[in-house]
Formats: structure tokens, C-alpha cells, sequence
């Protein structure tokens, strides 16, 4: 029998990314996260045109406004326990886990609740996205890989803030996520691995400095054995295959979600005032999108569901359109 070859690649992918070795033996070219283009990842600050209630000197991530106290970037070699402690380089460990003292807003301004924590992603600033849900509390997902271009710079430069980004999150419980994300505000594209948000803190790998046409790898792995349901660390792994730079949060917790809601492709926006301010061809594609089960099978035909924000202003055609292994966003 002829294996399809899409799955021939998948398999050998995901097989190779359990070793931890993923990138560099798929594709030959990724090296470690301690690459010199990786910089502890400088969040943008929210500017005079943040929602009113938004405090001075805030800062703007995938998850909405965050004093910068609580936004930890780690340095090459660092890793976030499980408690929520570092482990630095040479070992040591962080005597207590940092907390977060002040409270987050989402993109609109709204200030962080028990209530508002499970209010769907899309009224917390996400634009498009497209997702699925496992339908059982004894079911979830153990892995999610993707690959995408960077898009072009956009037209205009009016301090707007883009993440793209495919993600893993607890439906029954959505205070976390994980997710490789790439990011343009600045002038500039960066790619770094997500995780929030422990004791309210949001933790991110080093940047890396990414170009327009380079193709991204993105991959949400679990460390447990097949058939963990809710799997304590996971593995985020951010790769440009066009250079071979790479950052990860390796054996990041996951502070007891169980992860049955996945996101095959979304587009955060902050600040957008004119459609110019989005990507020049407008697009946005995940390919290569394979979702896994909790077994670290693959879901060979996800339900994917897509939505899109028609009531956004400016209004620039939000569209998406999304099948099994791809997923198309259009801004």
C-alpha cells in the first residue's frame, strides 16, 4: 500500500520532535536556542493610544496588556519549572516563583476576573482564528505543528502590534496557553515560544529576528507518554527553517490544564488604524497543519471551525478559510 506522502512527512516530523531534536534532523539546518540571534524578547509598550483604563508603562503580548513585572523573558539556557521557578544556566534554582501583582487587561481594556478568564478568545483582541475542541472531558490533544511564511513588512508603520500564532489552550479553563508565536511591531519580525500564565506571569523563550519569505516552524509538544490525558510539561518550539535560528521552552509546565482546545492559526491586532498597517499581500497561511490526540496520533481530519471579527474597525475583509492541514487568514 502507498502511504500518502503528506502523512509519510508528518509522522517522520513528529517522531523526530519527541526526541527533541526535531528541526535539525527533519530539516537539517535548525540549531540550538542559544543561537546569537536569540535576545531576550523585548515586549512593546502600550502607547498613548491604549484603552483608557490601561495603566503608563504597560507592555502589549499574545495575551493582552501586562505590567512588565509580570512578563519574564528567559535568557539562553534558562527553564520554568513546574512550580513556576527559573532554573538558571549553571543550575541553581530561583528561591521563589514569581507572582503577579497587578492586574491585565485585554486588548479592549477590560481588567482580568475569575468571570472574564472563560470568555472566548476573540472578544480578548484575537481577529481570526480558527479551532477545534476535543467535545470530551476524557479526551485532549497531545501536539499541534504548523509551518507559515513571514509575510511581507507592512505598508505603514503606525505602531501597531501583529501576532500570528497556532496554539493549545483548556476550554473548561481558559487561563493558559501555549503557542509559537511570530510578531511584528517596531519594524521588525521576532519569533519566540509562549507560555501563560503561571501565578499571572507570562514567560517567553529568547527572540529571534526573522525575515519577510523565510518559512516558520511552530511545534506544541507533550513530554508524557501517550495517553496522558493532562500532561504536566510541554515542549514549544519555534524554528525559521530559512536561517536555522531557533528558540524553545523546553519542559514548560503547564499549571494543570489539560489541553483540549487547539488553534490552528490566529491573528492578534493591536492598534491598527488603516488596513496598511497589516502585511502588503494581506494573507496569512498555516500549512502543514497536523494536530495530534492525547494517544500522539494524528487527527487526520480535525473539524476545524473558523470565525473572523466583521464588526473590527478599520474593516479589511477578515475572512477565514480553513481545511484540515491549512489554514488561510485574510486581513
Amino acid at each position: 500500500m502507498n502511504t500518502p506522502r503528506k502523512v509519510v512527512l508528518v509522522t517522520t516530523v513528529f517522531g523526530v520532535a519527541l526526541t527533541g531534536a526535531l528541526a535539525k534532523s527533519a530539516y537539517g539546518s535548525a540549531s540550538s536556542s542559544d543561537a546569537p540571534q536569540s535576545t531576550p524578547t523585548k515586549t512593546p509598550v502600550a502607547g498613548p493610544d491604549r484603552p483608557a483604563n490601561v495603566p503608563d508603562g504597560y507592555v502589549i503580548t499574545p495575551f493582552g496588556y501586562f505590567h512588565p513585572s509580570c512578563v519574564q523573558s528567559l535568557a539562553k539556557g534558562e527553564r520554568l519549572m513546574a512550580d513556576g521557578r527559573l532554573q538558571h544556566v549553571n543550575g541553581s534554582v530561583q528561591e521563589k516563583a514569581g507572582v503577579c501583582n497587578y492586574p491585565h487587561f485585554t486588548r479592549s481594556g477590560i481588567s482580568s476576573s475569575a468571570s472574564e478568564a472563560k470568555t472566548p478568545p476573540e472578544i480578548n483582541g484575537w481577529l481570526e482564528n480558527a479551532n477545534v475542541t476535543t467535545n470530551s472531558g476524557t479526551r485532549s490533544y497531545g501536539a499541534l505543528i504548523a509551518t507559515w511564511r513571514v509575510p511581507p513588512q507592512p505598508r505603514a508603520n503606525d505602531g501597531q502590534v501583529l501576532y500570528y500564532f497556532p496554539g493549545l489552550e483548556d476550554i473548561q479553563d481558559t487561563q493558559s496557553i501555549l503557542q509559537p508565536v511570530l510578531g511584528w511591531y517596531w519594524g521588525q519580525w521576532t519569533l519566540a515560544s509562549w507560555n501563560c500564565c503561571i501565578n499571572g506571569i507570562i514567560t517567553n523563550s529568547p527572540a529571534v529576528n526573522v525575515s519577510p519569505g523565510d518559512l516558520v516552524y511552530g511545534s506544541i509538544t507533550s513530554t508524557c507518554p501517550p495517553g496522558t490525558l493532562s500532561c504536566p510539561t510541554w515542549n514549544v518550539l519555534s524554528v525559521d527553517l530559512s536561517t536555522g535560528e531557533s528558540t524553545t521552552l523546553s519542559n514548560t509546565p503547564s499549571d494543570g490544564q489539560t489541553f483540549n482546545w487547539a488553534f490552528e492559526g490566529v491573528l492578534e491586532a493591536y492598534y491598527v488604524v488603516a488596513c496598511d498597517d497589516f502585511p502588503r499581500d494581506r494573507r496569512l497561511t498555516f500549512e502543514n497543519v497536523v494536530l495530534f490526540n492525547e494517544n500522539l496520533r494524528p487527527v487526520f481530519d480535525p473539524q476545524w471551525s473558523g470565525g473572523a471579527d466583521s464588526t473590527a474597525t478599520p474593516s479589511c475583509g477578515y475572512r477565514v478559510k480553513s481545511s484540515a492541514h491549512s489554514v488561510t487568514l485574510d486581513f
